[in-house]
């Protein structure tokens, strides 16, 4: 999420980092690196809001877990393809540090909810 508003929706919030991650890759110059990790963070970010929806759609508290922990996964995962990002795109630092940030936060606010289920 680009702007300091927090949204509580974590449905709605898992699509917004996925699609600010596009947003991203489409700006990115087209840089062998670039493009391949590009990729890497189109599909991990998906995943994030993916999986968590399948959680909501459980088949049991055993799915529930399963689901909601890779989702948390993708999103650490997501983490690292923004930071080879960052570190090869100096002209978007700013931008990549809040999906760093919000990665981050969506991270923290998954395990909060698999904790909570223990």
């Amino acid at each position: 999420m680009l702007n300091n508003e927090k949204k509580y929706n974590l449905e709605q919030r898992t699509y917004e980092f996925a699609r600010d991650c596009r947003f991203l890759v489409r700006s990115l110059h087209n840089t062998t690196s670039n493009i391949e990790d590009g990729k890497q963070l189109i599909r991990s970010s998906g995943s994030v809001g993916a999986n968590y929806i399948e959680a909501n759609e459980k088949l049991g508290d055993k799915d529930l877990k399963f689901r909601l922990k890779i989702s948390r996964k993708e999103a650490k995962e997501s983490e690292y393809w923004l930071k080879l990002l960052r570190d090869l795109n100096e002209d978007k630092t700013q931008k990549i540090e809040q999906l760093i940030a919000e990665a981050s936060e969506l991270r923290k606010i998954l395990s909060a909810i698999i904790n909570k289920l223990k």
